[in-house]
């Protein structure tokens, strides 16, 4: 047998939430793979956003930065559309962008639930509808939506979001069973205890970083770069036949 190939050479992808952390070691391994990338952010005025896409373009790929909150349908039609205008066509969307509000549920105020939703559940579904039709037509795709390991287990002030984070992994599904005919995979990435800057309150603090690894198998926090190599997969032939799946990265915390 042939060894599949984990290249992107003549994909356009688009990845939300891009401006750092996962998102943007997403974007970067998806344009060291040959991907053209289009990187977007609801905020882009402290120029990380665009940072991202001249990374990308240093790397030989095109680039579009678009400022986009995924909480509006009319956004979001705008990104795509932008995308398509420049490249053409849409071969890969990762779901990425995420909102959190760290407080008990019952506490949660009707703005939190609903930013928690709007931008976590309702933005994913936009941007799926969104190049779904693109993907139809073309009998090719992939869409990776970002979960977390809190839609499986229970963590302190995490309430909305862990179920949000499970939504999104029946979203998932969902979306796999019907597009699936047409030639579209939806997958979902499960990833837990990442150094990113959202986290660096619990593995910047000596106790809590102490604590955390002495539940991971691995017994070190992942880095994003290593989020970034399962999305690479997911994105890539070498996954050709997995589709409705929840890859879970989590350096084996979920064993605890």
């Amino acid at each position: 047998m042939s060894i599949p190939s984990f290249s992107l050479e003549g994909k356009v992808a688009i990845v939300t939430g891009a401006k750092r952390g996962i998102g943007k070691a997403i974007a970067v391994a998806f344009a060291e793979a040959g991907a053209d990338v289009v990187v977007c952010s609801r905020v882009v005025e402290d120029g990380l956003l665009g940072s991202v896409a001249e990374e990308i373009r240093q790397l030989g790929q095109r680039s579009l930065a678009i400022q986009t909150d995924i909480r509006r349908k009319t956004e979001v039609d705008n990104l795509v559309q932008m995308t398509m205008d420049e490249f053409g066509g849409i071969d890969i969307l990762v779901n990425n962008a995420t909102v959190i509000v760290r407080k008990p549920l019952l506490e949660h105020s009707e703005d939190d639930w609903d930013r928690v939703i709007d931008t976590n559940l309702k933005g994913y579904f936009f941007c799926c509808q969104a190049v779904a039709g693109g993907m139809i037509e073309r009998k090719r795709g992939s869409i990776i939506n970002i979960s977390s390991m809190a839609a499986l287990r229970v963590f302190p002030n995490q309430d909305a979001y862990g179920i949000v984070k499970a939504a999104v992994i029946v979203l998932t599904r969902y979306l796999a069973r019907e597009l699936g005919g047409h030639g579209i995979r939806v997958n979902c990435i499960v990833p837990s205890q990442v150094r990113t800057e959202n986290n660096q309150f619990k593995w910047g603090d000596p106790k809590i970083r102490a604590e955390i690894e002495a539940r991971l198998a691995l017994h070190r926090w992942g880095e994003p770069s290593e989020i970034a190599a399962a999305a690479l997969f997911l994105a890539s032939d070498a996954s050709s036949y997995i589709t409705g799946a929840s890859l879970v990265a989590d350096g084996g915390y979920s064993t605890y």
